[in-house]
């Protein structure tokens, strides 16, 4: 054999040294090395476990997770040498253990494989990025209900097809996006509990032949629960795609609200300015200022929606159980973290800083006979069928646009000319402070149902963040 595999920890079967290109084409650890922690903790479990069924005696579990503990201050000191031709993190760590402490760092990888390893060290991590997401989600959310509270009383044109439809309040579009992440955070918190099962102790693919007590390590690791197939425990990753899925998620509503930040700060709108932090200029024309982060929000949905695609590819036709395939599945997982984590903390940063244009709200929503279906709605109420107090507004939008006014500034004997049921009171109901404030059932756009709902909103995020909504 020659020395080069003769220094791998699985070299003894082969008899020539691995090619040098394969070598690097089929090593992980340039990736997989942020794992490292994981690693080292599912370690020690793995040995105080083992102890635990006297496989290990305590001193040989106790110089193992010592020598663990060693490595990890080598690793975050930056002195730890990570070496290509020992493929992973896993074995990069567990040849230094051995080199370490001797012979007794050999005996760690009894009963487990690096199979149900690196299924254990991807869901510690996963499970610790999505406790990180969901405190960004929350942040995220109370700054939407600051700001929503800040704008209860603002009135905007509310739209459909981009088109003036009715009157809304700037506060309810931000409740709006408050419920998306809501929604995702709710989803977050499902998904951690199909990631919280331990695979450890599937061994390679059948289990092992040793006397572990699988629960004893769940227990030391916090899982809730222990994988209950050897094969579906190292090949199985729908916890990673389930993951992703919920990220492209959140990243499709980040680019929605981002849409509107767009078109919202653009002078044809000018509902907002976005602050100067979060904008760049042009190089070319020195009046710009271009919402870079807003666009890059928007742009950044396709990169996560990619990586999910990639985890659905890479799963579509693998055969059980482990398959070397799935090293390519940290890669796109990893993407996906990292985009969704900075792309809540650029929208969180930048929602307190928005400077909301009142009067240029305002007078859009004055444009666009935002009213019209308030007047139909008093029609109704004083006994015209819906569909003819329709078209008698119809005619009457189509008057005001020929004079150039808005339908509030119609007189009663212009209006009275397409319906006699209009009397006087009908102003109430055509104006924008009207309409908004007659909206005041759970969910509508009113100040007071606003408020209302601000007020439910910030319990809930107070119970989650106590952990009382379940994880």
């Amino acid at each position: 054999m020659t020395e080069s595999n003769s220094a791998k920890l699985w070299g003894g079967r082969f008899g020539e040294s691995t090619d040098a290109f394969v070598e690097a084409f089929t090593a992980s650890v340039d990736f997989d090395r942020r794992l490292y922690r994981q690693d080292i903790e599912g370690s020690k479990a793995h040995a105080q476990m083992l102890a635990h069924v006297g496989v290990l005696s305590e001193a040989e579990s106790q110089a193992i997770c010592q020598g663990l503990d060693a490595i990890q201050a080598e690793i975050e000191a930056g002195t730890f040498r990570w070496d290509v031709s020992l493929e992973d993190v896993h074995m990069n760590i567990e040849a230094r253990l051995t080199g370490r402490i001797g012979d007794v760092g050999k005996k760690l990888h009894t009963g487990r494989s690096r199979n149900d390893q690196v299924a254990t060290d991807i869901r510690l991590w996963l499970r610790e990025q999505i406790d990180d997401l969901l405190s960004e989600l929350r942040r995220a959310r109370r700054s939407l209900l600051d700001l929503a509270e800040r704008e209860a009383d603002t009135i905007m044109p509310g739209f459909t097809h981009l088109q003036v439809a009715m009157p809304v309040t700037f506060g309810h579009h931000m409740l709006a996006w408050h419920e998306m992440l809501r929604r995702d955070s709710a989803r977050l918190r499902d998904a951690r509990r199909r990631v919280n099962v331990l695979p450890l102790g599937a061994a390679a693919l059948a289990g092992t032949s040793y006397p572990i007590d699988r629960a004893y390590t769940a227990g030391l690791l916090g899982f809730e629960a222990v994988a209950a197939n050897s094969l579906d425990a190292v090949s199985d990753r729908d916890f990673a795609i389930e993951f992703t899925a919920a990220a492209a998620l959140i990243m499709t509503h980040l680019s929605r609200a981002a849409e509107e930040m767009v078109f919202w700060s653009s002078a044809q709108f000018d509902f907002i300015e976005l602050p100067d932090r979060f904008c760049t200029g042009s190089s070319i024309m020195p009046q710009k200022k271009n919402p870079d982060v807003p666009e890059l929000l928007r742009g950044k949905a396709g990169r996560v929606n990619g990586d999910l695609f990639a985890l659905l590819t890479l799963m579509k036709a693998q055969p059980l159980a482990y398959n070397k395939d799935n090293q390519e599945d940290k890669e796109p997982l990893f993407d996906a973290v990292d985009t969704v984590s900075a792309s809540l903390r650029a929208f969180a940063d930048m929602l307190p800083a928005i400077r909301v244009k009142r009067e240029r709200m305002r007078e859009a929503a004055r444009q666009g006979y935002a009213t019209a279906t308030d007047l139909a709605d008093y029609l109704v109420r004083k006994g015209i069928p819906f569909r003819d107090a329709h078209e008698i507004v119809g005619k009457a939008v189509r008057q005001a646009i020929a004079l150039g006014r808005d339908l509030a500034e119609l007189d009663l004997e212009t209006l009275r000319r397409f319906s006699p049921e209009i009397d006087a009171d009908v102003y109430d109901m055509l104006t924008l402070e009207g309409s908004v404030a007659a909206r005041r059932h759970y969910g509508g756009t009113a100040p007071q149902a606003v408020r209302e709902r601000i007020r439910e909103a910030r319990e809930e995020l107070k119970a989650e963040g106590q952990g009382l909504t379940g994880r």
